[in-house]
């Protein structure tokens, strides 16, 4: 039995359209499935909950964007029990892009359906004062968590979903926080190591695969099963050179220059100056100051291609 989780807004309502088209597939062939569809915030994380809280196995598939992702991964109750599938229809699908996941709708039904290869991949974790979320793609502080939230109630990720150019919607918004959103020191301590101060930061971003951002490729050498969170801090920059690096960043060739640092471990304590937006897999997460990432102790079954 496959249950779908459906977020029929998502690319501004392209989701429901989709899904109908999958559920005629399903339909035809006799496939026996239950759907459920998310009408606000979070509703994905309590139904998931609810799913999975009878300890039994299960395979869900995901058809949304990474936010829709985010919020089933952060009610699933047990990660070893869950084969997840996923159907990209967001604007930035940074999740299929990292793990090589078809993008097309029933090119990636087929592969769920008639799966190659399930792959174990880890689980990030966020640790806040009095809060704890999780991610499969990323999470950050600063300059690229301030874009995620305006992102969420910008008009202009709407417009651009509407004519198939949701990526566009990053780059404008990332335009301009570049001139509003302050650089501050970063304390960094990575595996209880000693400690690394990084003056004039932008952002630090912890991240399980390569890209985030709608296709950014910050990380280009992380892997979603090793255990192990790359680390990217951007500091000491101006502005002005920060807008040049951008296409170089869609390639990973802004790796090795100047201002660019990338650490690895399995622990991750950011210290930052002065609160400053927080994001897990672009979701906003309230004004922090100390976080620590790590990974979760067991990993999510995931529907791959090879």
């Amino acid at each position: 039995m496959y249950t779908f989780i459906v977020n029929p807004h998502s690319r501004s309502g392209l989701g429901q359209h989709i899904w109908e088209e999958v559920a005629a597939i399903l339909d035809a062939r006799g496939i026996a499935y239950e759907v459920f569809f998310t009408k606000y915030q979070k509703h994905a994380t309590q139904y998931t909950k609810e799913l999975t809280g009878d300890g039994k196995e299960h395979i869900i598939v995901v058809l949304g964007g990474d936010g829709t992702i985010n919020e089933v991964i952060s009610g699933i109750m047990d990660y070893s029990l869950v084969t997840l599938g996923y159907i990209p229809t967001g604007s930035s699908n940074d999740f299929a892009r990292g793990l090589h996941l078809p993008t097309e709708p029933k090119r990636a039904l087929e592969h769920i359906l008639h799966p190659e290869r399930i792959r174990p991949i880890d689980v990030g974790v966020l640790e806040c004062p009095k809060r704890t979320h999780h991610f499969l793609v990323s999470t950050g502080i600063g300059y690229d968590a301030a874009i995620c939230h305006q992102a969420v109630v910008s008009k202009l990720k709407v417009f651009f979903n509407k004519i198939k150019l949701g990526k566009l919607t990053y780059g404008g918004i990332a335009v301009n926080r570049l001139f509003i959103d302050p650089s501050v020191t970063m304390k960094i301590t990575v595996d209880d190591g000693e400690p690394q101060i990084f003056e004039k930061t932008f952002f630090v971003a912890s991240m399980n695969t390569p890209y985030e951002g709608g296709g950014f490729k910050f990380c280009p050498d992380a892997k979603p099963d090793d255990g192990l969170l790359d680390v990217i801090i951007v500091h000491h920059m101006s502005k002005k050179r920060i807008l040049m690096l951008f296409p170089k960043a869609y390639t990973g060739k802004h790796v090795g220059l100047s201002g660019i640092e990338i650490l690895r471990g399995r622990k991750i304590r950011i210290e930052s100056s002065q609160a400053l937006a927080v994001h897990t897999d672009g979701e906003p997460v309230f004004l922090q100051k100390n976080i620590t990432v790590t990974t979760a102790p067991k990993q999510l079954r995931v529907i791959v291609t090879n």
